[in-house]
């Protein structure tokens, strides 16, 4: 007695099994796809967004139609950082650059053009132009109340912000995330600094 087995398939068996392995291959394609496309989808829903700079307002910095990917997961808005955010007053999303968080006071003097947050006057190679425009939103210098932060565009006379009325102190619930990437248009793309 043989005690090698070998197995025969008839050729309708064949096919049978060639059909079923090309189905299973195809199921677990498509298995694999969906679950890309879940991930991509919370990764984009719950870490970052992309979002499309309109207006001039960030200039240099950032020109319009630009677009930026923005992080919003466990962030918490910082000087310096540039966010993106909802403002109930110009019923529309804006982005601009964190001057001053709560507890900090902010001084503008239109005269010399300075920013000056808690006696220090702002370093701001980033600007376009000195800062000059006043929207007579506030007096200065002023405390930015608390869960709140002060923000004004890179290019200040060109920029509708918290010196504006409409647009105030931002709450922190209504910021969306920090502008972390630029991926288009191709040649700026890069690291938003």
């Amino acid at each position: 007695m043989d005690n090698n087995k070998e197995e025969i398939f008839s050729n309708e068996d064949y096919k049978k099994y060639k059909e079923k392995s090309v189905g299973n291959e195809i199921l677990e394609w498509l298995e694999s796809i969906a679950i890309s496309i879940f991930i991509v989808i919370l990764v984009f829903t719950f870490v970052f967004r992309i979002v499309i700079v309109d207006g001039k307002s960030m200039v240099p910095t950032l020109q319009d139609g630009q677009r930026l990917i923005i992080s919003h997961l466990f962030y918490t808005p910082k000087q310096g950082d540039i966010v993106v955010v909802n403002s109930k007053g110009l019923n529309k999303t804006i982005i601009k650059r964190v001057i001053a968080t709560e507890g900090q006071t902010v001084d503008i003097d239109f005269y010399k053009h300075t920013v000056t947050v808690d006696g220090k006057v702002l370093d701001e190679p980033y600007i376009n132009a000195p800062t000059a425009r006043n929207d007579n939103g506030n007096t200065y210098p002023m405390v930015v109340p608390e869960n709140t932060i002060f923000v004004m565009g890179d290019n200040r006379n060109e920029s509708t912000d918290s010196r504006n009325s409409l647009v105030g102190c931002i709450s922190t619930d209504d910021v969306l995330g920090k502008a972390v990437f630029r991926i288009y248009p191709f040649d700026s793309f890069g690291r938003v600094k």
